[in-house]
């Protein structure tokens, strides 16, 4: 894949991971521990290793086989989080996710959005794809604030979808398609033209699944 990195709006830039980010990203991780675990992805197996560097060199892995991008969030050339952009799907579908996490000592300062917002333009220029998502728990709302301010569309409840923080947790889907946003996702944001309502989750959707169901 050739992509044109770093990007940057502001004070915020995205770039792609590099092995030796692997000490920072550690420290960021464990000093937020109290702030990220509610969100983190966990294993139904059991506990795994803690190991950035491994981490690290699994997500470059993917990227070199074009199944992802990893990128770093980086606030005035500070390390603020991580965001990868992940499953990337070719041919008919030709679709990515995108998940991330971002320090409490950043967090007010719109680098998610930001970061969001170019990693998916990012994604519809030079990767050429059609349609980007986000999966977001329903007790996120720093997350659901995101997709609200950048317009992405409300899809459907996912029930018990992924394994976070030691269960398996609900999750809302939001998408956009490359269509909808001629310009950029950034551009649109900017102008202040993303749709107000475009995140709204239904009354229906929002009771929690039963433990076990």
């Amino acid at each position: 894949m050739e992509i044109e990195l770093p990007r940057a709006h502001g004070p915020v830039s995205i770039r792609l991971v590099r092995a030796k980010d692997a000490r920072v990203l550690q420290q960021e991780l464990l000093s937020n521990r109290t702030w990220l675990q509610r969100w983190e992805a966990t294993s139904p197996d059991g506990p795994v290793s803690f190991d950035m560097r491994l981490g690290i060199r699994r997500l470059l892995q993917q990227y070199r086989d074009g199944l992802g991008v990893p990128l770093v969030m980086e606030y005035d050339g500070l390390v603020a989080g991580q965001l990868n952009v992940w499953g990337i799907a070719r041919g008919s579908l030709s679709s990515a996710t995108i998940g991330y996490w971002v320090s409490e000592r950043f967090a007010g300062k719109s680098i998610t959005p930001t970061s969001v917002a170019m990693a998916t333009d990012l994604c519809f220029t030079d990767l050429r794809l059609h349609r980007m998502e986000i999966c977001i728990r329903p007790e996120n709302q720093a997350s659901l604030r995101v997709v609200e301010k950048l317009g992405f569309r409300y899809e459907g409840l996912r029930r018990r979808y992924i394994h976070i923080d030691g269960d398996w947790r609900d999750h809302y889907a939001f998408a956009i398609t490359r269509e909808e946003v001629p310009h950029g996702v950034l551009d649109r944001w900017v102008r202040g033209q993303a749709p107000r309502d475009a995140a709204t989750v239904p009354p229906a959707d929002r009771e929690p699944s039963a433990p076990g169901v």
